[in-house]
């Protein structure tokens, strides 16, 4: 069971708090992410010209990202990278590739914008 503190769910909840993205503008889209740990976990990520939201909604969308839920949390915690993952088989990818690439920016955004914070954390105890 996911609690509020693992890198998944913190995840998501920093992509659905974002503030409208103007590099996202001409984007318009869904990808739902099946992770898969004995059951099924789904996450749905609408982008709507800059507007990202977030929800557990089980729909269609225009693509589909699977792969088991630890190789997801290892990717939200920066030890690995999706594209590698694609590569040696351990995530299925169906729809829109682009959609996929958008969403490995803002992953990798959302790494980076946490890794600041701790590294400024890390000075102000200094």
């Amino acid at each position: 069971m996911a609690t509020t503190t693992d890198a998944t769910t913190a995840l998501f909840e920093d992509l659905s708090s974002r503030a409208r993205d103007p590099s996202l503008v001409k984007i318009t889209g869904t990808v739902r992410f099946d992770l898969e740990n004995g059951k099924t976990e789904r996450w749905l990520v609408a982008i709507r010209k800059g507007e990202v939201t977030v929800s557990r909604r089980n729909v269609a969308a225009d693509s589909v990202i699977r792969m088991s839920r630890t190789l997801f949390e290892r990717i939200c915690s920066g030890q690995t990278n999706i594209l590698p993952a694609i590569l040696r088989g351990e995530v299925v990818f169906e729809g829109d590739y682009r959609l996929m690439v958008v969403l490995r920016r803002l992953i990798r955004a959302q790494l980076a914008a946490k890794a600041r914070e701790t590294a400024g954390y890390a000075r102000r105890q200094q």
